[in-house]
């Protein structure tokens, strides 16, 4: 399957990545990369839903400031920039073989016990864009107190690439 002709069909379009800045990821928490290959395995860094005009967005936590909809929104944003990452570090989507693993932290108020349902935003992005063989792989989701810049939602994903 073709997958860029599958997110045009989707009516996604992926997040600008240009050489000064990376859109689809924030250089500004330290000294890091936004990915790492080793052979056939890609690892990402963090990713998050993003900013739009220098604000983040969907910020808060789950269970006071952000709905699960709201959450399922920004994970499934956050995934959009992933696939960006990994457009960028293997040069086409139609190289991922499969998700190894996702590891995703969702900011929650005390009590708060659904980030599953939060984290599928970004699951079933992978499964609509890759289909089922593909796309869908290990989870786990962490509900946390905060994360960085007041994001609701932040993945760590390790894909397999040819």
């Amino acid at each position: 399957m073709q997958i860029e002709q599958r997110l045009a069909e989707l009516g996604i379009a992926l997040p600008m990545q240009t050489a000064d800045e990376k859109d689809y990821y924030g250089q500004k928490y330290g000294k890091m990369r936004p990915y790492y290959r080793s052979g056939e395995i890609l690892f990402l860094s963090g990713h998050t839903a993003g900013m739009r005009d220098g604000k983040v967005l969907y910020p808060g936590v789950l269970g006071k400031d952000v709905s699960i909809e709201q959450g399922y929104e920004a994970a499934r944003l956050t995934g959009l920039n992933c696939l960006a990452g990994i457009k960028e570090a293997i040069g086409d989507l139609d190289r991922v073989t499969g998700l190894i693993r996702s590891l995703n932290f969702v900011a929650c108020a005390p009590g708060f016990t659904e980030p599953h349902l939060v984290a599928s935003g970004l699951t079933d992005l992978f499964a609509d864009v890759f289909g089922e063989e593909i796309g869908v792989g290990p989870r786990a989701t962490i509900g946390v107190t905060s994360l960085a810049d007041n994001y609701c939602f932040e993945t760590w994903m390790t894909v397999a690439v040819r």
